[in-house]
């Protein structure tokens, strides 16, 4: 059974650790599979890379427990091993509570827990630390510690002594060293595409795992899950497969400004019989022809807002999918490309594709899982569904006109109820971020609105 890397808090080296076993898995020929519990895109991002296969989020609280049940078994029982890398603190889940958390991850699916500890600033306090951890929740199973930024042999054995105080396995100790820090910006680490020394850190991080941990005593924790039949959701049965139909082209934005989605949402819709075609708004490319619906993931367009601007076919070419009413699904960074003006980190603003009245610029973070609501019927949402989402950005919306026909009411713990997003028969707009595998019939109803849709017309 695999084992879930867990911390204390964010910033700890879990994904620094889940890196180093995932190279070394790769170095020594082995398949791995890795998951990541939670709504982020950046870890799962180098995870993918490392691993050579896409990494899987597992987050019971926007899929259901069934749901990530389903989706380690399948994923996780296709390779030779695997490992889940936790979300900020180990009992970190919605609001105060761990409801979606690591622990709630491992409970879930009876997986050990590896906590790494970040302990530049620590001795004997640790056994205080662990042992809190350890005792927490029970139930939960501590397979051992490894320690982050170990500062000398002297460090290390005042460390290795305080963990033997309380019975607990030392797994590993990562020396402290500036090379081994993962660069990062406003939402989280690098992705994996903006590292042009990848192949180098894959090696290192490798490296790291041969010289620094207890690989006698990890290596049986990154045993495959057991592959076996999958439950069907609570209260349905597993859907049909649908008929074979003639494909219809859907395109996805897909470059260094677009990037936030989860390969789920690509697969979801090929099982509709799409044919899915990467867009680049930065490359200033044209809709592919016979584009019949057109999907905006997240990402970074703060950081490219001068040379999405200057993409005069792309945004002409968005203009005229709204105005042709192809269907639009847009979350996030995704909506900002709609607006009339993106402001970058410099503040200085650009015009996007002026779909929909409002500007952006850097503001507070918002940040949390949301349930929302659905207050009328709209492109791919009835009255009265009700949803659970992630919001997570920094640019907020300036001088909007309000949307005559919002989307969702929006409820959160710590955030005001409000309503947001834009709605029509062809769109749907919003800040939040959603993951399909809880919500499959979003891309089911966004295949149907593209059947029903005219190929967009190429100048």
């Amino acid at each position: 059974m695999p084992c879930l890397i867990a911390a204390p808090a964010s910033g700890s080296g879990k994904t620094l650790v889940s890196l180093a076993l995932t190279a070394l898995a790769r170095r020594r020929g082995r398949s791995i599979q890795t998951f990541k519990v939670g709504p982020d895109y950046l870890d799962p991002q180098l995870l993918s890379a490392a691993s050579g296969r896409p990494c899987r989020n597992l987050d019971p609280l926007l899929c259901g427990e069934t749901w990530v049940e389903n989706s380690f078994r399948r994923h996780g029982g296709a390779a030779d091993l695997a490992l889940v890398e936790g979300v900020m603190g180990l009992f970190d889940g919605r609001g105060p509570s761990s409801e979606g958390s690591s622990a709630h991850v491992a409970q879930l699916l009876g997986l050990p827990v590896v906590l790494v500890v970040e302990a530049s600033r620590q001795a004997g306090s640790l056994a205080a630390l662990v042992r809190g951890f350890r005792d927490h929740q029970p139930g939960l199973e501590l397979a051992g510690v490894v320690l982050n930024a170990v500062g000398s042999a002297r460090h290390h054995a005042l460390l290795a002594e305080a963990l033997a105080s309380i019975n607990v396995p030392l797994l590993g100790a990562l020396p402290r060293h500036d090379s081994l820090a993962l660069p990062s910006r406003h939402l989280g680490l690098l992705p994996a595409h903006e590292l042009a020394d990848l192949q180098q850190r894959l090696g290192a991080w490798a490296d790291l795992a041969e010289r620094h941990l207890q690989l006698e005593r990890l290596w049986p924790l990154l045993q495959g899950a057991e592959a076996g039949a999958e439950a069907p959701a609570s209260g349905s049965e597993p859907p049909a497969p649908p008929p074979q139909r003639a494909s219809v082209t859907i395109a996805i934005a897909s470059d260094a400004a677009f990037h936030f989605r989860y390969p789920e949402a690509e697969e979801l819709l090929v099982q509709q019989g799409l044919e899915v075609v990467p867009w680049s708004p930065l490359a200033d490319e044209p809709l592919p022809a016979e584009c019949r619906a057109v999907v905006l993931p997240g990402g970074y367009p703060e950081l490219h807002a001068e040379h999405l601007a200057a993409g005069q076919r792309s945004l002409a070419a968005l203009r005229q999918a709204h105005t042709s009413g192809l269907p639009i699904y847009a979350e996030c960074g995704g909506l900002l490309l709609l607006g009339q003006q993106l402001h970058d980190g410099q503040g200085r603003p650009h015009a996007m594709a002026g779909v929909l009245p409002f500007g952006a610029s850097r503001g507070q973070l918002s940040l949390g899982y949301r349930s929302a609501t659905a207050l009328s019927d709209s492109l791919l949402l009835r009255q009265g569904e009700r949803l659970c989402g992630h919001e997570f950005h920094r640019w907020q919306l300036h001088s909007p006109l309000a949307a005559p026909e919002p989307l969702w009411q929006l409820e959160g713990w710590g955030s005001p109820s409000q309503v947001e997003g834009w709605r029509s028969s062809r769109l749907h707009a919003s800040w939040l971020h959603l993951h399909w595998g809880g919500c499959p019939f979003i891309p089911e109803r966004l295949a149907v609105a593209a059947r029903q849709a005219a190929p967009l017309a190429i100048p």
